[in-house]
This record gives structure tokens, sequence and C-alpha cells, in this order.
């Protein structure tokens, strides 16, 4: 994923998450589903049929995780997929604390990222670059391709957004990813990509031929062991390509 909100035991529900998934149009993906043949039949998720891992998912059992790239162009290509950090957390019963206990040894095997684990109880955060754990306390946080502190404007928007509304209905939630606005240079960050290309990827929701948003996700676990999960999909420039919903009790 490239960016994400997510309200985290605010209101009447332990976690509301919103994800835009912004990737190459030819790489090749699973539209979300239950990973029944891969012998995880309690797994909610995409998958990244290249590498094989995953950006986001959620199981039967409440435990969730959720992954954005950091950005670095130029960076060398790393020897492990991202996506497999996600996909070990929610193939597990490992607490998320443990869990990340001793990924700081390993996170330079992999390119930068940011990485969210956790159940209805606790919600970890893993920054690559940080190498430190945290738990994150009550509230909505907004993330995108920096970190947790980043104000990216997009980021800021989202989290606004979500703050304002963080019971909202999954439809009214889903608008805000929907967002295709960018911004002006003055409040881009500045992460090493030419700026022509820094504007494009200012947008929530990003369109183009070649590269763009594939996916918009909603996530909502309830009080009472319950899930929400909500997932549409994107082709090149933008056009709607299907969309799917699971209502768990």
């Amino acid at each position: 994923m490239c960016l994400m909100a997510f309200a985290w035991q605010v209101g009447q529900y332990p976690l509301t998450l919103l994800g835009n998934r912004d990737e190459f149009h030819a790489r090749p993906t699973r539209e979300a589903t239950f990973w029944t043949e891969e012998g995880f039949p309690q797994l909610l998720a995409g998958k990244d049929l290249d590498a094989g891992g995953t950006w986001m998912g959620v199981t039967r059992q409440q435990r969730f995780a959720a992954l954005t790239n950091i950005r670095a162009p130029g960076a060398a290509a790393a020897p492990r997929s991202r996506g497999t950090l996600v996909l070990e957390y929610l193939t597990s019963d490992v607490p998320p604390d443990q869990y990340l206990e001793h990924l700081g040894a390993s996170a330079s095997e992999y390119g930068g990222f940011n990485l969210l684990v956790g159940n209805a109880d606790a919600l970890w955060y893993f920054n690559s670059r940080e190498k430190q754990a945290r738990a994150l306390g009550p509230g909505v946080y907004g993330l995108s391709n920096g970190s947790l502190e980043s104000r990216w404007p997009k980021q800021q928007r989202l989290h606004d957004g979500l703050a304002a509304d963080p019971q909202g209905e999954p439809s009214d939630l889903l608008a805000l990813l929907a967002d295709s606005r960018t911004y002006a240079d003055a409040e881009l960050p500045s992460t090493g990509v030419p700026l022509e290309l820094e504007r494009a990827l200012s947008a929530a929701f990003i369109v183009g031929e070649a590269y763009g948003t594939r996916a918009s996700t909603f996530m909502r676990l309830d009080g009472k062991g319950g899930l929400s999960f909500v997932e549409r999909r994107f082709g090149p420039m933008g056009v709607p390509a299907g969309e799917s919903a699971w209502q768990l009790a």
C-alpha cells in the first residue's frame, strides 16, 4: 500500500482502516479473497502474484496487518519481498509485539517499509529506518511512503477525513480514497523523484496508464469479533475493475 489512515480504539469500533494500493498495472495481482488454496482459509487478503505476499490482510480471528513502502528512488533491489512480512504475521499466532521484536536485525533485507501488525486488543508499528517497534495508543493516524510523523498533504487530508467521521459508512469513507487532486509544489515532500512525478504521486488516488491506484480498501473490526472488508479495484487510468465486500460475524 502507499496510503492509509486508521482509527484505533476510537468510538465503538476497535479499528477502522482505509488504504490505497498504488502499483504498476502490469504487475499480476489476485483480488482479495480467502486463501483457501494456499492452506490459510482464515486469511482474507489480496495477493501479489509476482512475489507471493500481500500488502494488507485480516483473519477471521481479527489479526490484521498492513504495509506501505518507504519511497527511496535509486535504492538497490532488496533480496526479500516486503509482502512476506504481512503474510508471515497473518499466518502465525505470534503476538504483534513479539513478531516485531527481532525485525530490526533483518529489516535491511527488505526495501524500506512501514508495517502495522495487530489484533482487536493491540496495535504495533515498525518503521524500517527507525528500527524501533512501538505500540500505538487510541487515536486516528495517517501513513504514506514516509513515516507516521510525516505530514504529506494527501496523508494529512485522508487523516482529517477519517478523523471527522471514524464511525462512517464504508461508502462514505471509501470516497475519501477516490480524491485525485494534486497539490501545489510548495506543499510537496522532497523524496528524490523528479518534480513532475512528485506532483503526480501527491494525489491520494493516482491515475495513470502504466502506474496508478490499483485498489481502495475499507476494513473494520467490530467489538464482537466480526469484521467488514470492502475492496474496490481499478485498471489503467482509474477505470473501475470490480468490487468485493465481506461482512463476517
